[in-house]
């Protein structure tokens, strides 16, 4: 049984090594759209439902010399995507992370490949100082996952997003590379 036939359940509990994490390409609209529209993957950003590919293909297509987007492919599938943002002017040592991970293949190493990915970026490649991010605070797998990569609470912002009907508090966090 390969992994596509297999129950989510049990996908899930496996960590897979195959994983590649590669540059977002404009093709990968498709699947990207796809997983935006997961409600497990949605419920952890700020995406309204119904996500097009044609808006995912206007993102991708969209030239940022200061973003990184990568994805995560397991088996021909795209099972995850990550992008880091990097800032300007007197922010330019700063960058700001958003990631998520298809409902599938939570806990399986896909979230840790591709922020490991990012860091490295960061840290090698850019000389970013400094790594934000928000996450929800009902998040608990996300907040683990950051806080696993050194991460830190900076404050709690108060009814921050508005999701399935009622307003939900986020935490900020950061990195600080010294």
């Amino acid at each position: 049984m390969n992994s596509e036939q297999q129950e989510p359940d049990e996908r899930r509990s496996k960590k897979f090594g195959s994983v590649e994490i590669r540059a977002a390409r404009p093709s990968d609209a498709e699947g990207i759209a796809a997983i935006a529209n997961l409600p497990g993957f949605r419920a952890g950003t700020l995406r309204l439902p119904f996500q097009s590919t044609e808006e995912t293909q206007r993102w991708l297509d969209k030239h940022d010399a200061n973003a990184v987007r990568l994805v995560a492919v397991l088996d021909g599938q795209i099972v995850g995507n990550a992008g880091m943002q990097r800032l300007a002017g007197r922010r330019i040592h700063s960058g700001n992370i958003g990631m998520g991970v298809h409902d599938d293949f939570t806990s399986c190493g896909i979230g840790s490949a591709l922020l490991g990915a990012l860091i490295d970026t960061a840290d090698n490649w850019l000389a970013i100082k400094r790594l934000e991010l928000t996450v929800y605070v009902d998040n608990a797998r996300a907040i683990g996952l950051y806080e696993k990569f050194g991460f830190e609470t900076e404050g709690r912002l108060r009814a921050f997003g508005f999701r399935n009907g009622e307003y939900v508090d986020a935490l900020t966090m950061a990195r600080l590379r010294f």
